[in-house]
């Protein structure tokens, strides 16, 4: 049996700042995130666009992947959304509808 995977992902919002996170349940959390669901930095600046998001058999892969995003400068993580959106859209505009 394969294990569920485990994500990092990074989410925008209006003021263009960037947060990374991970998860186990990617749609879950971002609809979460979408609906304010939990108090902090996301809710506030208002998280509400996937930009990026990568899946991982184990949990600390997952946990480092965010560790080592969250090092990075901002150029380097727009650079790492590009790879897979270079359009920069919500990856998860259809989600919870």
């Amino acid at each position: 049996m394969k294990p569920n995977p485990y994500y990092v992902y990074i989410l925008s919002g209006p003021s263009s700042i960037l947060y990374t996170g991970v998860t186990n349940d990617l749609e879950r959390r971002v609809l979460e995130h979408k609906g304010k669901l939990i108090q902090g930095f996301s809710s506030k600046f208002n998280m509400n666009r996937l930009l990026y998001y990568e899946a991982f058999n184990h949990p600390a892969d997952a946990i480092a992947a965010e560790k080592m995003i969250k090092g990075w400068l901002r150029k380097k993580k727009l650079d790492l959304i590009r790879t897979m959106n270079p359009e920069f859209k919500d990856l998860s505009d259809d989600w919870g509808t």
